[in-house]
């Protein structure tokens, strides 16, 4: 399916339905992506050639480490909220609160406190991802089996045993739908949060190219996105698997 759509888009920029100053062909997007990534230029006066995989690497890295905190927090958090009356009594307003808060709206927080630099890139994307892992997580832990709880209690388990021996291993499918929605989320943010906090990665390529009018290095990007979510999620889901190989609904 895949290749029948870029054969017909090559199809519509040939027969000139598509204008290829707006949409570029998929023969130009190709030899764009060669030369921003193997061509033999440092950068300086051409930034799309030889600088693919600096900017992927940018951005992987900033991925990784927003999406990490906001993985450990979320999670605890969630359980927390799952687990615990009075956490939800407390916290479950405040992640209601701030959840519908877009997370372009605290870039200027993030540019005042951490300026134009990589950090102010991993606490926008940590800030993203942190909603979804938390309602995933908490709703995991809320469906626990009552009978299951029960059981360890009556075996003598203190509630932070039953938390982590029961809880945790039932919540674990809830939490990793958490972790791949806010994984693909963090892409998606790593893109915002680059255009208008960071000077580097795809985001701020992606950005730069828009001014410049190169509409092919605006493809590039984003297939180098997509590509890099695709093969992030199936990462992650591999990783899972040793895990819940007891979970029928986990492939």
């Amino acid at each position: 399916m895949p290749l029948l759509l870029i054969v017909l888009w090559e199809l519509a920029t040939l027969t000139g339905l598509v204008d290829t100053r707006s949409v570029p062909a998929p023969h130009t997007v190709a030899q764009t992506w060669w030369t921003w990534t193997f061509g033999s230029g440092d950068g300086t006066a051409d930034p799309y050639s030889g600088t693919w995989f600096a900017a992927v690497f940018a951005s992987t890295q900033r991925v990784v480490l927003g999406f990490l905190v906001a993985a450990v927090a979320g999670t605890a958090v969630g359980l927390l909220i799952g687990w615990s009356h009075w956490a939800r009594v407390l916290l479950q307003p405040v992640i209601d609160i701030l959840r519908p808060i877009p997370t372009t709206a605290w870039v200027p927080f993030a540019v005042v406190f951490f300026g134009i630099q990589p950090t102010a890139s991993i606490f926008l994307i940590a800030l993203g991802c942190f909603p979804p892992i938390v309602l995933n997580a908490s709703a995991g832990a809320l469906g626990t089996p009552k009978v299951l709880v029960s059981a360890a209690r009556m075996l003598g388990t203190s509630p932070r045993m039953t938390l982590w021996r029961v809880g945790l291993p039932s919540a674990l499918p809830a939490v990793l739908t958490g972790l791949r929605v806010g994984l693909a989320l963090a892409w998606v943010l790593v893109i915002v949060s680059e255009m208008v906090a960071v000077k580097s990665g795809l985001g701020f390529s992606l950005w730069d190219a828009y001014y410049f009018g190169r509409m092919d290095v605006i493809v590039v990007a984003m297939f180098s996105v997509g590509l890099l979510g695709y093969f992030s999620d199936k990462l992650l889901g591999l990783a899972a698997k040793p895990v819940l190989r007891w979970s029928p609904n986990v492939r």
